[in-house]
C-alpha cells in the first residue's frame, strides 16, 4: 500500500472537510442540535484546513497524519458532549460513527508511514 498517496488523499479530504465546516457552520450545529456553537465548528475547520495543507505539502511525514488522529480526538469529544445533550439525536450518531471511521484510517495511515519511512519526520535523501 502507498501510504504517501493515502496521506495526500486525507488532505484533500481535509481540506474538503475544513472548508465545509467554515460555510456550512450553521446548518451543521443545526443538525447537531448545537445552535450558538458556530465558532466552534469554524474552528474545526480552520484546523481541518491546515491538516489539509500539512498533508499536501508533506505527505511522508506521519506527524502530520497523527495531528489528524489528535484532531479526530477533539470531534469525537465534542460530538459525545452533544450526544449527552441529545441522544436521540441520529445526526450526531452518525458523525460519531463516520470520525470513528476516519481515526482508524488515520491511525493506520499513520503506523503505515512509520513503518515505511521509518521516522516521524522522514528526511530527504541527499
Amino acid at each position: 500500500m502507498d501510504y504517501r498517496k493515502l496521506a495526500f488523499g486525507l488532505g484533500i479530504f481535509s481540506i474538503a472537510l475544513g472548508a465545509a465546516e467554515l460555510l456550512g457552520s450553521k446548518r451543521i450545529t443545526r443538525a447537531l442540535d448545537a445552535d450558538g456553537h458556530e465558532g466552534l465548528v469554524k474552528g474545526f475547520g480552520a484546523r481541518e484546513l491546515l491538516a489539509g495543507a500539512n498533508l499536501l505539502a508533506a505527505p511522508a511525514h506521519a506527524t502530520n497524519v497523527w495531528n489528524r488522529v489528535a484532531g479526530d480526538a477533539m470531534d469525537l469529544s465534542a460530538l459525545a458532549l452533544a450526544a449527552r445533550k441529545s441522544p436521540g439525536n441520529r445526526a450526531i450518531w452518525g458523525s460519531i460513527a463516520f470520525v470513528i471511521g476516519a481515526t482508524l484510517l488515520d491511525i493506520a495511515t499513520a503506523r503505515g508511514l512509520d513503518a515505511t519511512t521509518g521516522k516521524t519526520l522522514p528526511v530527504a535523501a541527499g
